[in-house]
């Protein structure tokens, strides 16, 4: 098998997307890899011997020997030994145990029980990956949409519901949307992520093996998992309490429903007919393989493909809720899979992140989608001004109005001042009101002051330098 290549994967993340991004893999590796799971796990054995030299149950010396043979283990030769004897845990042990002197073996996994090291390794890595690279890269890209939205903050944009016009905003109004969603997605993480928890309790997390050599095995089970910067599990069986995972998937989970989101609104904006704004395409990018004019916004595609392909497993997550009594065997191959998301959503994070910080704004267009529909925008403000000036029926006066600037197709407002018998509560308006029924464009509420409040709160919330 040593002959393998990039080519000979079968899963299309180390392909296409993982494999060949280096800076990515020289992050997560060791969260994410099958190396990183078997030197995690190494390192709760280390860190177990290391308390027990600390509490004199074996030697400073002990503790330096199974240290030194973590170092130099390699998880070829546990899959070798796993080959051998059928259970990965034992491998890893035994592996570990021939690279020490006899007077340490029998404190190699001592009192352990296999998922005392699994659980607490699996936490270990989930949390590390969280706090060195996913959020992280989340915050750069919460960075560059602060930076999109202050820029862009007084740009007209045609608000949108259902797909219709329908009251003005800014483009930057827009992006600080996604300011908000990201920014909670990120302090949601890190709390999952900061709150993974391991277990050193046993084979039904009773401390029945620690019990016979501890009179606090449940003070040792802190200060092994201290070792690894990790808190307990409050209740354990064989395994670790399973909603910790499920509150870390689901964190990632909506993260990349926020990017899924995001990517499919840029998506739509670059179509045709509104080609608002656009990625930006490289001298030598080519957007089709037979129609040399297209520039398609593939990467925006991909954000919300990665989505739909990984969103789903938060399903496999909450099955993986249900054990039997003290455990069962069925989440151990499913739960070997959510490194994947991490890796997916990281993939996609660093993605997004380089397409909006080239991202390409056209405010003409913007403004000429505005117009397209003959100042018809006008209908709301008015109907709420007329209303307030006291008049009977206002929203049917402006319904009626409407159909006629439909018909006509003139400019709702020219109608709006024509109408005779709507002067009496016109005339009650003030100069700035009246300003804002002429050129709808100034409809923006407070849009812009909206975008600045949510870009602040969000830079000083996440400590965020950028301006």
């Amino acid at each position: 098998m040593s002959d393998r290549t990039l080519f000979d994967n079968v899963s299309p993340l180390d392909f296409r997307y993982y494999g060949q991004d280096e800076k990515l893999q020289q992050a997560l590796d060791p969260f994410v890899t099958e190396r990183g799971r078997v030197m995690s796990e190494a390192q709760v054995e280390a860190a177990a011997t290391r308390v027990l030299a600390r509490r004199g149950l074996c030697s400073q010396a002990v503790a330096d020997e199974v240290a030194a043979a973590v170092a130099t283990l390699t998880p070829e030769e546990v899959a070798a030994e796993e080959a051998r004897i059928q259970h990965n845990i034992r491998a890893l042990v035994n592996c570990i145990q021939a690279k020490v002197s006899d007077a340490a073996r029998p404190y190699v996994h001592f009192t352990l029980t296999s998922f005392d090291v699994v659980d607490t390794a699996t936490a270990w890595r989930l949390k590390q990956a969280a706090l060195q690279v996913v959020i992280p890269d989340l915050l750069k890209l919460e960075q560059t949409l602060i930076d999109l939205a202050r820029r862009e903050k007084s740009t007209l944009q045609m608000g949108r519901t259902h797909g219709q016009h329908a009251v003005p905003v800014t483009f930057g109004f827009a992006i600080a949307e996604y300011v908000s969603r990201l920014g909670g997605r990120i302090v949601a993480l890190k709390r999952a992520a900061e709150d993974m928890r391991g277990k050193i309790s046993g084979a039904v997390g009773a401390y029945n093996a620690s019990s016979l050599c501890f009179d606090d095995p449940i003070e040792f089970e802190r200060e092994v998992l201290a070792e690894l910067d990790l808190l307990p599990s409050l209740h354990s069986t064989q395994i670790v309490e399973a909603e910790f995972v499920a509150d870390y998937v689901h964190a990632l989970t909506s993260a990349f429903g926020v990017l899924a989101c995001l990517a499919d609104d840029m998506r739509h904006l670059q179509r045709t007919e509104i080609a608002e704004v656009g990625e930006k395409f490289e001298a030598q990018q080519v957007g089709s393989s037979t129609m040399p004019h297209k520039r398609n916004p593939w990467n925006f595609e991909n954000v919300k493909s990665m989505w739909k392909a990984f969103m789903p497993r938060i399903v496999t997550v909450y099955m993986d809720q249900l054990s039997e009594h003290q455990r069962d065997l069925t989440n151990s191959a499913s739960a070997r899979f959510v490194p994947e998301i991490v890796v997916a959503l990281c993939s996609s994070v660093r993605r997004l992140n380089r397409i909006m910080g080239k991202l390409v704004t056209d405010p003409e267009r913007m403004r000429a989608n505005f117009e397209m529909t003959h100042g018809m925008i006008a209908a709301e403000p008015a109907y709420i001004l007329l209303a307030a000036a006291g008049h009977p029926d206002a929203h049917e006066a402006m319904r009626k109005l409407t159909l006629q600037a439909q018909q006509e197709r003139r400019p709702l407002q020219d109608i709006l001042f024509e109408t005779a018998e709507l002067a009496p509560w016109l005339d009650k308006l003030t100069d700035a009101q009246r300003a804002i029924l002429r050129d709808p464009a100034k409809y923006l509420g407070a849009a812009v002051e909206k975008t600045e409040r949510v870009c602040d709160y969000w830079a000083g919330e996440l400590d965020l330098g950028g301006s």
